[in-house]
């Protein structure tokens, strides 16, 4: 008889969630984690980084104080109280997500797993869970206990397995990739000190991310990014906006150009950039954000039969099956999307697909943020999309400068943009760059998902005076009919059909 009803095999918040899920179905429950609870998410990633981008808030905050009429004389940071209080935090939610393992009935086993024969259909799963090593297995990063050992501490058995190992930062074949200094974002969590002079390799999220704290803290940034734009995965006019906003700050962004190698150079490092702006950058610490790739070493794929696409991820449908009985895989592990929100609800669909239940997922609402200043988030058909998907469309825009609440709070950069169809209206896309897009990106993706139109967004009442506010308006402006903003000019012959008279 097999030991438990489910296997998860990763930690993180698709591993955890989808544990906890199960064990409320009713199903014995063992999860293997070779670290600690939380994944990538809690411990390298959406957390720490968050809470240093608070931090880097707080003292730009303070420094601009004095627009605001408060005076704070020596306003200072000091980067080894952000970091303890980044780790702090970490502490406190990943002991809590144990506690939540615990609490629910879910048997935790530290080390690493790995399928060692082929799976049969008619038998139980099993899998070898080995001693985690002590060596890093991330070049430029200070992350351990990742490898293997030879060591077996124990075979587990398990009707069905869910793989959740996630992904790691993906490294670029460049000459010097491996010099002192050349670190990816996890790397970054080990730095101790704030860099002089900091080039960052890739201009998406990850990197633009880095790129906005480091700046704020006093580096000397420049991003390299080979697209045309910042966040090239967003709205076109939301990474140009990006840039300008990076310009103005002070850091350096060169799209449209790549880097060729890193040298040692007698007082850092020399990054050799080509395009059209090909030059050579000195650094002190060279950040690689360009991307992650699926966290699969180890795992004995190849062994158990379980497929992996060109790229390394694996394959499912949409109650998350591999093309192997019994065995389930969710997170950045797939390629679906690369975010922990998916993570969770992949986790919820296959615990309760497995519990029996008819459950799936829905991949077309998804929302993302990027944690810049001003934030970037989105959900839906980006202008370009749904032009290329074939909708006719109409966009809308509303600036954050014409916001009462924006203006309160000093932070008026920025818009949202709607793409909505013509000939219905429906909401398709809503792109956001400004004061706490992440958080206002939810009223866009639920009116996609109950496929509202302009009219029912405009007709609802928002809370005055609030950051909110803004999705109404814009709504306004894609109805035509917009109030704190000057409306589009008509052509001379539409004013003369409405009555404007030939001469206005």
């Amino acid at each position: 008889m097999p030991e438990f009803d489910l296997l998860v095999i990763g930690g993180g918040p698709g591993g955890y969630v989808a544990a906890i899920r199960a064990a409320q179905r009713g199903l014995s429950v063992g999860l293997v984690e070779k670290e600690r609870p939380g994944g990538v998410c809690l411990n390298w990633g959406c957390i720490p980084t968050k809470a240093m981008l608070r931090s880097a808030e707080v003292f730009q905050t303070l420094s601009s104080a004095a627009d605001f009429g408060v005076y704070a004389d020596n306003v200072r940071f000091d980067f080894g109280v952000v970091r303890q209080r980044k780790d702090g935090i970490v502490k406190e939610l990943t002991d809590g997500v144990a506690a939540l393992l615990k609490a629910n009935g879910v048997k935790v086993i530290e080390g690493h797993a790995r399928f060692t024969t082929k799976i049969s259909s008619t038998g139980p799963t099993t899998v070898q869970v080995f001693e985690a090593g002590t060596s890093p297995i991330f070049p430029g990063g200070p992350r351990y206990a990742a490898a293997p050992t030879a060591h077996s501490i124990r075979e587990i058995s398990a009707t069905d397995v869910i793989v959740a190992t996630g992904s790691v930062p993906a490294q670029l074949p460049l000459p010097g990739a491996n010099l002192p200094g050349v670190i990816t974002s996890d790397g970054a969590f080990g730095l101790t000190e704030v860099p002089r002079r900091l080039v960052v390799i890739g201009g998406s999220a990850v990197g633009a991310e880095w790129a906005s704290l480091f700046h704020t803290f006093g580096s000397e940034v420049t991003v390299v990014e080979m697209q045309d734009r910042l966040v090239p995965l967003e709205d076109k006019e939301i990474g140009a906006a990006l840039g300008r906003s990076f310009g103005k700050r002070g850091i350096t962004v060169l799209t449209g150009s790549t880097v060729s190698g890193i040298a040692q150079a007698p007082d850092g490092l020399r990054v050799a950039v080509g395009g059209p702006q090909a030059c050579e950058i000195d650094a002190d610490v060279v950040l690689v954000g360009v991307g992650r790739r699926p966290n699969i070493a180890d795992l004995g794929l190849d062994v158990a039969g379980i497929a992996t696409d060109a790229r390394g991820f694996i394959p499912v449908d949409e109650q998350l099956r591999t093309g192997v009985e019994h065995v389930y895989a969710i997170g950045d592990v797939t390629g679906k999307a690369l975010l922990a929100h998916v993570a969770s609800h992949q986790g919820l669909t296959a615990a309760d697909a497995i519990a029996g239940h008819d459950a799936h997922i829905d991949y077309t609402v998804i929302p993302a943020a990027t944690f810049t200043h001003p934030e970037i988030a989105s959900v839906g058909l980006s202008e370009d999309a749904a032009r290329a998907a074939g909708h006719e469309i109409i966009t809308a825009k509303f600036p954050f400068a014409a916001l009462g609440r924006a203006k309160t709070f000093g932070e008026t950069e920025g818009f949202v943009k709607i793409v909505a169809g013509q000939r219905h209206q429906e909401v398709l896309g809503v792109h956001i760059i400004g004061p706490s897009a992440s958080d206002l990106i939810a009223e866009g993706a639920l009116a996609i998902s109950l496929e509202a139109t302009l009219d029912e967004l405009a007709d609802t009442i928002h809370a005055h005076p609030t950051l909110g506010e803004i999705g109404m308006e814009t709504a306004l402006a894609g109805l035509g009919l917009p109030v704190h903003i000057a409306p589009p000019r008509k052509p001379r012959d539409e004013r003369v059909r409405a009555g404007g008279g030939s001469g206005a």
